[in-house]
């Protein structure tokens, strides 16, 4: 969280993490399509020609007002892929809250798993841990036919019992409710 008392900002940065092609960019693009012009900024996109993201996505929210300081949630993208393991850090020095975007594929469990490890490492290089960090997660891709039961994404990644969201990202279900729950997080945090 960062105070900019001369504009009585209250700034936020909410990153989305998970494993590449899980859907983290389409939460971002559902988001800008739907939510007013008004409250959100242009959604800045980097990806490469097969459509992977490169560096990151970014686009702000603002919203209402927080003892009179208006709040604004910066939303980025990490990328997936092993290669950028050094941006994923960058990333996250300062992030507020994360939510992690799981493919619920059957065949990406272990994409997830690694990833989340990935994640508690990143955090723990920052001083940070999951255990004490506002995340929620997302299971995304509900809409597929192999996917894992609800009840074993829940014992393989919330094993700390965070706020879990399903979601089918691409025809824009549980998108708002995700983003809803880690604001609401965030705040009570």
């Amino acid at each position: 969280m960062y105070v900019d008392w001369h504009r009585q900002e209250i700034i936020f940065k909410i990153i989305y993490y998970g494993p590449g092609l899980g859907g983290k960019t389409t939460n971002l693009e559902y988001l800008y399509r739907q939510l007013d012009p008004s409250i959100r900024g242009e959604l800045i996109t980097l990806k490469t020609r097969e459509e992977r993201t490169l560096f990151f996505d970014f686009m702000e929210l603002d919203m209402g007002r927080i003892n009179g300081k208006k709040p604004r949630f910066q939303l980025y993208t990490i990328p997936g892929q092993a290669l950028y393991q050094h941006s994923r850090r960058i990333l996250l020095r300062g992030a507020d809250a994360v939510v992690f975007v799981a493919d619920s594929q059957a065949s990406r469990l272990a994409d997830n798993l690694n990833t989340l490890v990935d994640l508690e490492e990143k955090l723990i290089s920052l001083r940070r841990t999951l255990a004490r960090f506002p995340w929620v997660l997302q299971y995304n891709k509900r809409d597929l036919p192999d996917i894992v039961s609800i009840d074993r994404l829940q014992q393989s990644l919330n094993f700390l019992q965070v706020p879990a969201y399903q979601a089918v990202a691409s025809r824009g279900v549980g998108v708002i409710e995700t983003l809803k729950g880690v604001i609401n997080l965030l705040l009570q945090a």
